[in-house]
């Protein structure tokens, strides 16, 4: 049993604890912080269960937070949250549980939008396959890009990454269509962004690139049906969540010419599973690295500190998944 007073955070996300300016932070405000080293294992429940057993509170990100965990640690009344991903908390769990809850939308939307433009320029560009091409001593000059200036660019889902995606293209002069469940009445006129319905947006976007929560509703919502609607020279984009795209079908589409190129940092299974896909010259894929920039950690454990210090009993409805 742990000393009253003492504050001894669980950090369970390797991602932070193998990362030393991250955990100096932490142990700079919680000298008695735990960490989990290993970065390239996701805890499984029993893990996070044993892991947070000495603990009093828990800084998580992308860990599974349910009633089996919950009630197995029931010291564990404060949550830190790392990162913008709520996909894996039992909201409702943690209202029986009683657990306060510290999040901060949003926080890495520059580091996850700069990363979106990088991959708009490079599916526009041919930068895969003109680097696979390179690394086996060809030069084809015959594979002339599009510049991105000028383009309709489309954006499924206009939330907090979304809107910073918007505020990158201004210097591009594209024309900007967006689709979401919300409405943006003030930022659209501001930044001459153009609400459209989903038939509209997969079937005019030359860049689409998606900005969405992983839910019942979103999962496979781009399966080869709406995959079908996207123009064969569309560049599609995922920096948002795996399992929105049928990879499946995304492959099959980029085999059969009729999508010219896909950049993709998240799939459905992470570490990906589909080597076919993988290794299609026209897919530019990066290891669910939008946020992973020096400024981006920083802010994300500053978040999760003030998530312990000022975290909130939880009511469902006021916390979202909302990218």
């Amino acid at each position: 049993m742990m000393e009253k007073g003492i504050c001894r955070p669980g950090v369970v996300n390797g991602a932070i604890g193998s990362v030393p300016y991250l955990r100096e932070r932490i142990l700079a405000e919680y000298p008695a912080a735990k960490f989990n080293d290993d970065i390239r294992h996701r805890m499984t429940e029993d893990e996070v269960i044993a892991f947070l057993s000495d603990c009093d509170s828990a800084i998580m990100g992308g860990d599974v937070v349910n009633d089996r965990v919950l009630e197995a640690l029931p010291h564990i009344r404060d949550i830190g949250i790392f990162g913008v991903g709520l996909n894996t908390v039992d909201l409702p769990a943690c209202q029986r549980h009683g657990v306060r809850l510290g999040f901060t939308p949003g926080v890495n939307r520059l580091a996850v939008a700069e990363l979106t433009l990088c991959f708009m320029i490079a599916g526009l560009r041919w930068v895969a396959p003109l680097s696979l091409a390179m690394r086996n001593g060809e030069r084809p000059r015959t594979r002339v890009g599009r510049s991105l200036s000028g383009r309709v660019v489309g954006l499924h889902g206009c939330g907090h990454i979304g809107k910073e995606v918007v505020r990158l293209l201004a210097p591009f002069g594209c024309t900007i269509i967006a689709h979401d469940t919300r409405d943006y009445p003030d930022f659209y006129r501001e930044h001459d962004v153009m609400p459209v319905s989903l038939d509209e947006l997969t079937e005019r976007s030359e860049v689409l690139s998606l900005h969405i929560p992983r839910s019942r509703v979103t999962e496979n919502l781009y399966d080869a049906a709406r995959l079908s609607r996207l123009r064969p020279d569309c560049v599609l984009v995922n920096t948002c969540r795996g399992g929105i795209v049928d990879e499946e079908a995304l492959f099959e589409r980029l085999n059969s010419g009729q999508l010219v190129a896909a950049c993709f940092d998240v799939f459905t299974h992470e570490p990906p599973t589909d080597d076919r896909l993988l290794r299609h010259p026209n897919l530019l894929s990066t290891p669910h690295a939008g946020a992973s920039t020096v400024e981006a950690r920083i802010a994300m454990v500053e978040a999760a500190l003030r998530g312990l210090r000022h975290g909130e009993l939880v009511e469902p409805g006021n916390f979202t998944d909302y990218l």
